[in-house]
């Protein structure tokens, strides 16, 4: 079995007006040191051991569902668990 994290976020290209947006409220807050914020996606996925490479599985599931490869940019850990 394995866990995988995976972290979905704009391009940096790409303007991401919701970070914009708590951007403002947290310099309203006080916080001017704040520089910049990016929203994201978080996905949690947990695999069983199969006869293809997880690796091609979250490669595919990410381009094809997750991610507008378009604009969004993903990364993703992969972590064996251990089994009771």
């Amino acid at each position: 079995m394995y866990f995988v994290k995976v972290y979905v976020t704009y391009k940096e290209s790409v303007l991401d007006p919701q970070g914009q947006a708590v951007k403002g409220a947290v310099h309203r807050m006080g916080y001017e040191e704040i520089d910049e914020i990016r929203i994201g996606k978080y996905f949690e996925i947990k695999v069983a051991k199969g006869d293809r490479p997880v690796e091609e599985m979250i490669e595919n599931i990410c381009d094809k569902l997750l991610a507008n490869v378009n604009m969004e940019t993903y990364r993703y850990e992969i972590t064996a668990m251990e089994e009771v």
